[in-house]
């Protein structure tokens, strides 16, 4: 257990840290999750760029590693371009 004032700080920062990063990877993993539902293109090209939004933004804060992004954002542009 943390003994020092700035332990117990960085205690409180990481508590608050991990809910935030909890909530944009759980939003990220079900908009991915839709967008790979989708059937029609027209839909699913004017959703992409919001996913690939959420994507970039967790790997700019490093929650997600870049490669996984990176990943991520070509094979579902492949899908939508496959549709």
């Amino acid at each position: 257990m943390a003994n020092h004032k700035s332990a117990k700080k960085r205690m409180r920062q990481d508590a608050k840290k991990r809910l935030i990063n909890r909530y944009y990877k759980k939003s990220a993993r079900t908009a991915i999750a839709k967008l790979r539902e989708m059937s029609d293109k027209s839909e699913a090209s004017t959703f992409l760029p919001k996913v690939v939004s959420m994507i970039d933004k967790l790997a700019k804060k490093n929650t997600w590693h870049k490669n996984k992004a990176g990943n991520l954002k070509s094979s579902l542009m492949k899908h939508v371009n496959s549709l």
